[in-house]
């Protein structure tokens, strides 16, 4: 990784930070949320944050970034040290609610802002693609739903892994597919493992 690409990706991030083409369309002013280095070798792709981390400002600050961590055996030091690992959603800021949940990620963001982003981190490894925004983007051919997406994480290795939103709303969908953390989560354990080292929580 040349000292050129982070000097290029800290630019971007200070242009990415300033965005407010969006301003119009949502509930909050602007608050692009999202780590990244240009040595990152995990990427983390969400959907959007929840009014939680739009206040904040910290990406995965909720309960579902709780869990997502367990899932990663991955503490908090290294979860959020973006010089291994890079936090970029597919929408940067909160959209709003809409009648069962948040609001899709708005469009604009990603055709502003996403290959420039991905285009400045040349060292990842393992893109982790949570939810279903982030997985029509990344992996189009992997299935048409979250479950069939991540049904096929096997195949998609070691560039790629699917997986559900670690949402409280999704505790249904976790129950109904137990194969899941009995087999995929490990997986993808030894996997962080193998590309971070020792990371536990």
């Amino acid at each position: 990784m040349s000292g050129t690409t982070q000097r290029r990706l800290t630019s971007l991030l200070r242009e990415v930070r300033a965005c407010r083409s969006c301003a119009p369309h949502l509930p909050f002013p602007p608050r692009p949320v999202l780590r990244a280095a240009a040595s990152a070798r995990l990427l983390i792709v969400g959907q959007a944050p929840g009014t939680r981390v739009q206040h904040s400002g910290i990406p995965w600050d909720d309960p579902s970034g709780d869990r997502l961590r367990r899932w990663l055996d991955m503490d908090s030091a290294t979860f959020y040290d973006d010089s291994r690992v890079a936090i970029v959603p597919m929408g940067l800021c909160y959209p709003g609610k809409g009648a069962s949940g948040d609001l899709p990620p708005r469009p604009e963001c990603a055709r502003l802002w996403r290959q420039r982003l991905l285009a400045c981190l040349p060292e990842i490894e393992l893109t982790l693609l949570v939810g279903r925004y982030a997985q029509q983007y990344h992996i189009p051919q992997a299935g048409k739903t979250v479950t069939e997406a991540v049904r096929g994480w096997r195949e998609l290795m070691p560039a790629y892994f699917p997986t559900p939103h670690p949402s409280p709303r999704n505790l249904l969908w976790l129950r109904r597919n137990p194969w899941f953390e009995r087999d995929a989560v490990p997986a993808l354990r030894q996997r962080v493992k193998a590309l971070l080292g020792g990371s536990g929580a």
